[in-house]
């Protein structure tokens, strides 16, 4: 889930026995912006992201598939996809 922690976008994991502070990951606006995205769509690939990405921000398409690749990379490495 995204919340909003002492200002800051952080994705954690739902109830008590989900919380691992050390896997805790905060995100800029951009990466909270792409995980509602993500969320809404469901199921989604890296282009569908990145074609977004550059419908919302005024980013280059390879410049938009370096962010998110980054950002799903650090989506799995905390495991929350």
């Amino acid at each position: 889930m995204l919340r909003e922690v002492c200002g800051e976008n952080v994705i954690v994991g739902e109830g008590l026995q989900a919380i691992n502070f050390g896997k805790l990951l905060a995100l800029n606006e951009s990466a909270a912006w792409l995980w509602k995205q993500a969320q809404k769509m469901g199921f989604f690939t890296e282009e569908d992201l990145v074609k977004r990405l550059c419908e919302e921000y005024d980013v280059t398409p390879d410049e938009a598939r370096s962010d998110v690749a980054a950002i799903l990379d650090d989506w799995q490495r905390v495991g929350v996809i």
